[in-house]
C-alpha cells in the first residue's frame, strides 16, 4: 500500500525532546515500512525515518527561533501533499483540521487522526460542517464532545516493543513526566509526594503559554527538598527515568485524549497512579497496572500501596495492548476500509 503520513511541523519526527503526536507518527511510519508498505512522510527536515521523507520546513518549528508564523509552513505542506495525491493510495493526516477544505475537493482516500483535546465549543460547528471527513480517535472518551463527526475507528497509540526495557526493581522516587500546565497538575504530584515523604522527580517542559503559570504556581513549590525538577528530557533518558521510578504520577485535571506517558511507564514495568478523566480508564486496569483515583486523598493512599502492583503485569499490559505493531495493523485495516469506501463513492458518482 502506498501511504502518505502528514505530521505537524512543530517538532521533528521523532521529537528531539518533548512531543507526543510527532513521536506517534514516527513509530507508526517506521512500523508500516517494516510491515512492507511504501510510506512517504511529510515532516520537518530534521526528521529521522525509514520512510521516504519529504522535508517541508528546514527544522522543527518549536526549536527554530527565526520562525514567527507556524501556519505558513503548514499551509505550504498541505499544498505539497495535494500536488502528489496520485502517488498514494491513502493520505493520513495528523495536523488537526487545516486541510479539511482542500481534501474535501480531492479524489483521494484520506483519514485524519485527531490527537488533541476536542472539548472546545468552537469545534462543534466546524465538525458539523465537515461531517464527511473520516476521522480517527485515540480513545473513545476523546469523541464525546463531537458526536456528529464521522468517526471511523478508535486506535490507541503504541510504542515499539523494544523501545523501553522492563525494570523489575524500582528506586525510591516517584516520577512526573510531561508538561507543566494547569491541566497536568504537577502541584498534585508534589502534594502526594509531600504527604508520603517520598522523593519526586519532575521531568517536564514549560511551554511559552504556561510560563506565567509555572512562575506563579509551580516554581514556589520546587523549594521542597523532596522535589527534584529536572526539566525537559528526550527519548534517550526516558528508559532510566521511568524505569527507575516507584510509580508514575498522572494527576490530570482535564479530559486527557490519550496520555502517551502512561504506556511508556507500563512498558518499563512502572505502575501508574492516575486521576480519573478522559482516556485513563481505557488505558489503566485498576489494581493491575496501577490505580485510578478521584481525589487527592485517594491518590495518596493508592500511591502508598503502589508496591503491591506486579511490575511484570504492567509490562504484560503494554505488550498485549500498546505496541506499535498492533497500532500499525489497526491503521492498515482502517486504510483498507477507507480506500474501499472511496472507490465505492467514486463509482456511484
Amino acid at each position: 500500500m502506498r501511504i502518505a503520513e502528514v505530521a505537524p511541523l512543530f517538532e521533528s519526527v521523532p521529537p528531539a525532546l518533548y512531543g507526543g503526536t510527532e513521536r506517534v507518527v514516527a513509530y507508526l511510519s517506521d512500523e508500516l515500512v517494516a510491515q512492507g508498505h511504501d510510506v512517504t512522510l511529510f515532516a520537518s527536515g530534521d526528521s529521522r525515518t525509514s520512510a521516504a521523507l519529504v522535508p517541508v520546513s528546514p527544522r522543527a518549528l518549536r526549536l527554530d527561533p527565526t520562525c514567527r508564523d507556524h501556519l505558513a509552513w503548514h499551509v505550504l505542506m498541505t499544498e505539497l501533499v495535494a500536488a502528489q495525491t496520485d502517488m498514494f493510495d491513502v493520505i493520513h493526516f495528523h495536523i488537526g483540521f487545516i486541510h479539511f477544505p482542500l481534501v474535501r475537493r480531492l479524489a483521494v482516500a484520506h483519514v485524519t487522526t485527531l490527537h488533541g483535546r476536542l472539548d472546545l465549543p468552537e469545534l462543534v460547528p466546524l465538525y458539523d460542517e465537515f461531517s464527511d471527513m473520516p476521522v480517527i480517535s485515540i480513545s473513545d472518551a476523546q469523541r464525546a464532545p463531537l458526536p456528529n463527526a464521522r468517526w471511523v475507528a478508535t486506535i490507541p497509540h503504541g510504542l515499539p516493543d523494544r523501545l523501553l526495557g522492563f525494570h523489575p526493581g524500582p528506586n525510591a522516587y516517584l516520577a512526573f513526566l510531561g508538561r507543566i500546565s494547569p491541566e497536568k497538575r504537577a502541584d498534585r504530584a508534589i502534594a502526594i509526594a509531600t504527604a508520603l515523604g517520598w522523593p519526586l522527580k519532575i521531568a517536564a517542559k514549560v511551554d511559552r503559554a504556561d510560563a506565567e503559570y509555572f512562575e506563579q504556581e509551580i516554581r514556589p513549590l520546587l523549594d521542597n527538598p523532596l522535589v527534584d525538577y529536572i526539566g525537559e528530557i528526550g527519548e534517550a533518558d526516558k528508559d532510566s527515568f521511568l524505569g527507575g521510578a516507584r510509580a508514575l504520577l498522572f494527576p490530570i485535571d482535564w479530559p486527557e485524549p490519550f496520555g502517551l506517558v502512561m504506556i511508556e511507564a507500563l512498558a518499563c514495568g512502572t505502575p501508574v497512579v492516575a486521576f480519573r478523566g478522559g482516556s485513563v480508564e481505557e488505558i489503566l486496569e485498576h489494581g493491575v497496572s496501577g490505580y485510578i483515583v478521584d481525589t487527592l486523598d485517594e491518590a495518596i493512599e493508592a500511591t502508598r500501596r503502589v508496591d503491591s502492583i506486579d511490575r511484570r503485569a504492567c509490562r504484560r499490559a503494554f505488550e498485549r495492548r500498546f505496541t506499535s505493531r498492533r497500532m500499525a495493523q489497526d491503521y492498515v485495516a482502517s486504510y483498507e476500509r477507507i480506500i474501499e469506501q472511496r472507490a465505492a463513492h467514486t463509482a456511484a458518482v
